[in-house]
């Protein structure tokens, strides 16, 4: 979905785009075991559920090792949505990351899993000094009905 050229400060403009219904599927990534020791690594979690191949195997409820909840969460940039908001919005001096609300992590990403996400535009907020977008996104083991993880990222124009 390709936003048209909306200014920062067009309520009326911007509030078109909120939505119930979910961009198409982005392209898949593939979480690899090197991903989730990587981050395993640089995150200090190192629980014996994401990187103990061997005993996930008798042990694990997944009889694999998963993805670590926060590594599938930071992969979102690398899912973009089709949501194409900030190419579309204009006259701001600067866009920032506002943070999240609602994050949940509802199912496991098995190692070697293809995950996918899909997303939409659930709420605008213009005020005097800022307008806050507020997307849903999705994110699914690809073949999946139900979420591994759902959350509402919100940013800022200035």
């Amino acid at each position: 979905m390709f936003v048209s050229q909306i200014d920062f400060k067009d309520q009326q403009g911007l509030e078109a785009m909120v939505s119930d219904d979910f961009s198409d599927w982005s392209k898949p990534v593939t979480i690899t075991q090197q991903m989730i020791n990587d981050f395993a690594e640089l995150s200090g979690d190192d629980f014996w559920i994401h990187v103990d191949i061997e005993r996930c195997a008798t042990e694990s409820p997944f009889k694999s090792t998963i993805a670590h909840g926060f590594l599938i969460l930071s992969l979102i940039s690398r899912m973009p949505c089709g949501i194409n908001i900030v190419d579309g919005v204009t006259g701001y001096n600067h866009m920032l990351n506002y943070g999240s609300d609602k994050l949940r992590f509802l199912n496991a990403v098995p190692v070697d899993s293809d995950i996918h996400a899909r997303c939409r535009v659930a709420d605008v907020s213009v005020s005097e000094h800022k307008t806050k977008v507020t997307t849903e996104i999705h994110v699914h083991v690809v073949g999946q009905d139900r979420p591994a993880l759902v959350v509402e990222l919100a940013f800022v124009f200035m």
